[in-house]
């Protein structure tokens, strides 16, 4: 229904007919020239001139029309199933079809009188339901929070939410975060009686491992109503098609709900990632065994890079350095004399020469070899030290000195040193430090090399260098000054009673000397080695020219090959970026190999490397529903726990709760009546008539 009204006082429409009125009279009251044709005449003209003129000053007050539009928006119930495998262990396939058709009459029954939303929820949340129960894992806190950032705004009427009640991700459903405004209505499905089962509940491990070392795999393991039975846990190494048996458990089950945690120690024997296989014998009678068994994959990286401490004689520096680079599993420290037979430098990724080249001795082999095979060393500098052999050995720093006088030096960092970051901690403590011993001279820093730190004579800060760093013929080296950095290690343990500023000090020196650059012109990189069955496979490219500019004009080929030799070729997609990407999307759990290939500028290249997809199996470590958890949910939010044969009645349920009802929503619409097209023809056909007339009876 439209409303009339108008920007100025209505009694000014009394002045519009007014003023019509007046304007027909002096017109058309003693008009003469239609005397002959009657007064009629004069009284049709004078209404038409009265009615045009008075519409035209009405439309001149701005009149609008105002109507009301209603819109009834149905209330939104949100209906969604669990997803994830739980949910069929206790399922034939002729009750899974007879449920999915149950559901689905029930969503058509609500869909009458409620905008029916459906999604499933298992790995994710997401829009529509499949009914194939295929998830990995069960996340029902991460479905409220999704029901509550989507229809919290809304006319949200129920939540219907179809589980058993077993989550294995998130957090409990009871204490989430979602304050969701409507009643949750929660079907129960699944099993809640407790059956014969042994179940290999949890394996923690670390999914890294250094080779040579020994690695923890905590296992727990529960059993229900299996009282008086033994079993095993094994624990084999699955390599190939073979499964070597490594460990093997005892298990004496004495009681009911049954829980035990057993520690295996293993030994990472072989680089690259091993499979290991955790299972528990079945007992009689057990409802199910696909629990008893996880495998499980351990990176074991040889990355551990042997460091070689060679000197020219005994010195406590040895210690101190050893101490702190032993700290680091990443490396593996050696300590030999120059004059030891067995020395073989050949077999190290970086060498420490303390007082090398010395008086007695000039290592002049030893440089050699470092050189050619381009192993990054460190010169420690001290009183036993042949200078003029060290500045022929490296340019990064030349030093003219005594080694007869002597200096008490402390540091002092270089304000613009930039080679790796130091903490502020440090940089406020070392220059505290006690204070080293150095050789009485000149010290000059080379044009190739980076100060990192300065010696402090004193209260004088100097220019002479203490620590530099740099690279010469694509070799990384290190000058440290002056000797007795085993002072520094007490000192700080004096001060703060651990060695970490020394430690960092020192793991960032070694840690810029031992990176290896990897000048490749071709490379592909995975952001991790071990994923999930659940998880896609992104592969990353990157291709350089002769400049080692970043180009991706040639193809780039991919092919994965599983452990039973069958390949799976790919091929991968340019970005804007001057690289490549790859989704090689989900593959089956094992352990895979991989070769990239490309032509560039005429030669092959071509990047091998290996990943392993590792089974998610938290489904199947809970068996038994959990509908007390259903119950806790639905009396919270003001629902109602319901079974799957009752469904049929929970429309009806719903509409006699009576707080499920729909939304009007009223808009109130203006519109200026001098656009209404109507009103134009109206006023064009009086004055349209008008003048006919008076030009049909003969006057203008």
């Amino acid at each position: 229904m439209e409303n009339l009204s108008f920007q100025y006082p209505s009694w000014y429409i009394l002045l519009c007919l007014v003023l019509g009125l007046v304007y027909a009279l002096v017109l058309y009251f003693k008009n003469s020239a239609f005397k002959e044709k009657g007064k009629v005449l004069n009284w049709v003209l004078g209404t038409l001139r009265f009615l045009g003129v008075s519409l035209l000053a009405i439309l001149l007050l701005s009149p609008l029309l105002k109507s009301l539009v209603q819109e009834i928006k149905k209330p939104v119930i949100v209906v969604a199933q669990d997803q994830s495998e739980s949910i069929l262990s206790d399922m034939t396939e002729e009750q899974r079809t007879q449920y999915q058709k149950t559901f689905q009459d029930f969503e058509t029954a609500l869909g009458d009188q409620y905008d029916v939303k459906k999604y499933a929820f298992g790995n994710e949340v997401r829009e529509g339901i499949d009914f194939e129960f295929t998830d990995k894992v069960s996340n029902i806190s991460e479905f409220l929070k999704y029901v509550y950032d989507l229809y919290s705004n809304q006319n949200l009427g129920a939540v219907i939410m179809a589980t058993d009640g077993i989550y294995n991700e998130g957090s409990n459903p009871i204490y989430t975060g979602a304050k969701l405004s409507a009643p949750i209505y929660t079907v129960a499905l699944g099993d809640t009686t407790p059956k014969k089962d042994v179940i290999l509940k949890r394996v923690f491990y670390n999914k890294i491992a250094y080779l040579g070392d020994k690695f923890s795999i905590q296992i727990d393991a529960s059993a229900q109503n299996c009282t008086g039975t033994n079993t095993f846990l094994n624990v084999s190494k699955v390599e190939g098609g073979t499964v070597n048996n490594l460990k093997r458990l005892p298990i004496n089950i004495n009681k009911n709900d049954y829980f035990t945690t057993k520690e295996v120690i293993l030994d990472a024997d072989r680089a690259g990632v091993q499979r290991y296989r955790i299972s528990i014998n079945t007992v009689e009678g057990e409802i199910t065994t696909v629990n008893n068994t996880k495998d499980i994959f351990v990176d074991i990286l040889d990355a551990r890079q042997k460091i070689l401490i060679l000197a020219d004689a005994p010195h406590p520096d040895l210690t101190a350095l050893k101490q702190s680079i032993s700290k680091n599993k990443n490396y593996e420290t050696e300590t030999e004399y120059i004059n030891s037979p067995s020395l073989d430098v050949k077999k190290y990724d970086f060498v420490i020469l303390h007082q090398l080249p010395s008086r007695k001795n000039n290592a002049v082999s030893v440089v050699k070899t470092l050189e050619d095979r381009k192993i990054p060393h460190l010169y420690i500098v001290g009183t036993q030290s042949n200078f003029q052999l060290l500045s022929l050995n490296q340019s990064l720093v030349s030093i003219s000195a005594d080694p007869r006088n002597t200096n008490d030096v402390q540091a002092s960092f270089a304000p613009d040193f930039s080679l790796f970051t130091i903490d502020e901690t440090l940089k406020k403590e070392l220059p505290n430090f006690a204070p080293l011993l150095t050789p009485f001279g000149d010290f000059k820093a080379g044009p190739n090399s980076t100060v990192l730190l300065y010696q402090r004579i004193g209260k004088i800060d100097t220019k002479y260098p203490l620590l530099v760093l740099g690279e010469e013929n694509n070799v990384k080296k290190g000058v440290l000054c002056a000797e007795g950095i085993w002072k520094w290690r007490l000192y700080d343990f004096l001060q703060h009673e651990n060695h970490d500023l020394f430690e960092e000090l020192m793991n960032k020196t070694f840690q810029y000397l031992t990176l290896k650059e990897d000048k490749r012109k071709f490379r592909i990189s995975l952001n991790k080695n071990i994923f999930n069955e659940n998880e896609e496979i992104y592969f990353d490219a990157e291709l350089y020219n002769e400049s080692y500019e970043l180009i991706n004009e040639p193809d780039v080929t991919l092919k994965i090959t599983n452990e039973s030799g069958k390949d799976f070729p790919f091929t991968f997609n340019r970005n804007n970026s001057k690289s490549y990407s790859l989704n090689a999307s989900y593959f089956p759990v094992g352990n895979y190999t991989f070769r990239g290939s490309v032509m560039s500028n005429g030669q092959a290249l071509a990047y091998d490397g290996q990943f392993s997809v590792q089974p998610v199996q938290l489904e199947l470590y809970e068996t038994t529903a959990n509908h007390g958890l259903l119950r806790m949910l639905s009396e919270k939010y003001g629902g109602q726990l319901l079974y799957p044969d009752q469904l049929a009645t929970m429309p009806q349920m719903i509409k006699d709760k009576g707080t499920v009802l729909p939304t009007i929503y009223e808009t109130s619409k203006t519109r200026s009546v001098i656009n209404l097209r109507w009103i134009f023809f109206l006023l064009l056909g009086l004055l349209t008539l008008e003048w006919f007339c008076r030009r049909y009876f003969g006057s203008y």
